[in-house]
């Protein structure tokens, strides 16, 4: 996406914190006008509707967590490592506020009145971690590392539904630390190997 403009990459990085902040319905372009100063028009003339800007923030936010998925593959050979960066990853956000919320968490609660563009782009990140979750477990496995109960695609559904969870009682209880104290059993469930 590097063709977007440079005023089109600021309303979709106020979006992305607008969508972190409260979900879809809670912002519209007024309030990204005023967080960018743009007027509304200028907005709709780089994103028609909130829902073309909606997929776009999602779209690169599918990107970009691909690209640090691949990152963590390519840089850190032990799959119980990777496990560890992707949950330390959203530790450390969480903990410094810098992306306390997955976005595609936020958006899968709203499916329902989410626009079907939007939909497509949410279900596609959930599929993409969902399949990574479930190579790196599966190699996990292959190597003695971990020891699934059930089979990997079904544990990796598990340990994202936890994380995601982690988050959501890490912000209803106001503390960081909510996020590891529910994570960290994660490890012990799966028969971590040291």
């Amino acid at each position: 996406m590097s063709n977007i403009s440079t005023k089109a990459d600021e309303i979709v990085q106020s979006a992305r914190g607008l969508i972190i902040a409260g979900g879809y319905n809670s912002f519209s372009f007024a309030d990204i006008s005023a967080q960018v100063g743009i007027r509304k028009a200028s907005i709709h003339h780089h994103f028609p509707t909130k829902a073309d800007l909606v997929r776009i923030v999602v779209a690169r936010y599918r990107q970009e967590a691909r690209q640090g998925l691949a990152g963590a593959d390519a840089n850190i050979a032990d799959p119980v490592a990777r496990l560890r960066a992707y949950t330390g990853f959203w530790e450390t956000c969480i903990r410094d506020n810098s992306a306390p919320f997955c976005i595609c968490a936020m958006l899968a609660a709203e499916l329902p009145v989410l626009p079907a563009d939007v939909a497509v782009e949410v279900r596609g990140h959930f599929r993409d971690l969902s399949g990574w979750l479930a190579a790196v477990m599966e190699k996990g496995a292959a190597e003695g590392r971990l020891v699934l109960p059930r089979p990997a695609a079904e544990e990796a559904l598990s340990f994202m539904a936890t994380v995601h969870g982690a988050m959501l009682s890490a912000r209803a209880y106001g503390d960081p630390v909510v996020f590891a104290t529910i994570v960290e059993p994660l490890f012990d469930r799966l028969g971590l190997r040291h």
